[in-house]
């Protein structure tokens, strides 16, 4: 059995905000910079920060998750990526310990040591006493620190003295240009100007310890062979089948895990722009309305005329869409966005969607379908008000209560569910095609 082996750490904090996503994509920008071959992951669902941390580093980045992707596919994509890569950065989600299955649950797992992100802008020793916590509680290897929003040499030298036996391996200085945020997260790499500029400060401004960093050790992974995570496990699967998929802007939100299950699974993918007003390719079987921002878009993709008709034109005959998230927002009647001003929507599914401040659901959850569970996440700042009887809901994992509800019009299937295709190939499948839908 091959057992190929890098230098990997997973990246964490005691909480959403200490600078996790900057400190990783520092990191990786960093270590490209001096030659090294690295790949990024990011823990438990997530679209926004994965494209930036792809930025950052140069390849796509998959989503670990011990429940949602599963530990054996979660092992295989890192023993996969140790093959090649010198160096894996795993970033984690929330807190180290938040969560079921939490980040600790991942490093613990895999045997993966954790690096500490800690905002030390408004603290200095006790940065060492937070360390030390981390550590213990779990208990996890903490390898060691990398101190964020620093101040000053004297600041940083402060929060070394406190570290004890607990390595400080790098420090990050306070940003004056910080990657920009919106009520999703991150702002898309694509809109953001002079943004392979601003990696390049950012890993300009990590200071890191490469004595403490070189004596960090390899991580070994089982690389098994067995068939690929995604080839259906059924009879059903979409060979011959032409799938298009939203893609621009407003239709963002896609796990490179999604397209890879579609293509093993046969299909071929054609992707087109509702933003700019193209038509849904003539020659696809079945579409794809992905998560995004049409609530940002909105006044484009209202005044999208070829686009739409081409999308009434697809329900009209029948096809089989997959809309999820925002791309369930763009087929309802209309949307009122977060300054209060509604727009008309496509208009195939009744109701209107309502963009609120406060998240309305978060969390991981479950699709029944007749070819078993197909797992996934919903996170969305908005509310679908609709007399639209849901046909099913999801189920909360955490719960195991009703979560989102499933609306099932002809052939269109759509929800604030973000399904993770790979976790149910024939459930992908049974979704995309005419005869199963």
């Amino acid at each position: 059995m091959v057992r190929p082996s890098a230098k990997v750490v997973l990246i964490s904090a005691i909480a959403s905000g200490q600078g996790k996503t900057t400190t990783t994509a520092a990191l990786a920008r960093k270590l490209v910079k001096l030659g090294k071959t690295v790949r990024v992951f990011k823990t438990g669902p997530d679209f926004i920060d994965p494209m930036m941390l792809e930025r950052a580093c140069g390849s796509a980045v998959h989503s670990l998750d011990l429940w949602m992707v599963g530990q054996a596919d979660s092992e295989g994509m890192l023993a996969r990526a140790a093959l090649d890569a010198d160096v894996i950065l795993i970033e984690g989600v929330m807190g180290l310990y938040d969560g079921n299955p939490s980040s600790a649950d991942l490093a613990r797992a895999f045997g993966v040591p954790v690096v500490a992100v800690l905002d030390a802008s408004a603290m200095a020793q006790t940065v060492g006493a937070l360390a030390m916590g981390l550590r213990d509680f779990g208990p996890v290897h903490l390898a060691g620190v990398i101190a964020n929003r620093i101040a000053s040499e004297g600041h940083a030298n402060m929060v070394a003295t406190a570290m004890r036996d607990i390595p400080l391996l790098g420090s990050l200085r306070r940003q004056e240009q910080a990657l920009p945020e919106r009520h999703l997260g991150l702002v898309l790499p694509q809109e953001v100007d002079r943004i392979e500029a601003i990696l390049d400060v950012m890993a300009d401004s990590l200071e890191i310890d490469m004595q403490a960093w070189d004596a960090l050790p390899d991580t070994s992974f089982e690389l098994r062979e067995h068939a690929s995570q995604h080839v259906s496990q059924s009879g059903a699967n979409l060979a011959g089948k032409i799938i298009a998929i939203a893609r621009d802007a407003a239709f963002a939100f896609i796990y490179p895990a999604n397209i890879e299950c579609l293509i093993g699974l046969g299909a071929e993918l054609v992707f087109f722009s509702p933003l700019a007003d193209e038509v849904i390719p003539p020659q696809a079987d079945a579409l794809y309305l992905p998560g995004g921002y049409p609530e940002l878009h909105a006044e484009i993709l209202t005044q999208a005329g070829k686009w739409l008709a081409s999308l009434h034109a697809a329900h009209a005959q029948g096809m089989p869409i997959l809309a999820e998230c925002g791309g369930m927002m763009a087929i309802t009647e209309g949307l009122v966005d977060q300054q209060e001003k509604s727009w008309s929507m496509a208009g195939i599914l009744p109701g209107k969607v309502i963009m609120q401040k406060r998240l309305a659901a978060l969390g991981a959850q479950v699709l029944a379908t007749p070819q078993g569970e197909l797992r996934g996440h919903t996170f969305h700042y908005s509310r679908f008000e609709t007399t639209f009887a849901a046909s099913s809901h999801t189920i909360k994992h955490s719960t195991q209560q009703h979560g989102e509800a499933i609306y099932k019009l002809g052939n269109v299937r759509a929800s604030y569910f973000h399904a993770y295709f790979a976790s149910n190939p024939a459930a992908t499948a049974a979704l995309l095609l005419r005869d199963v839908i």
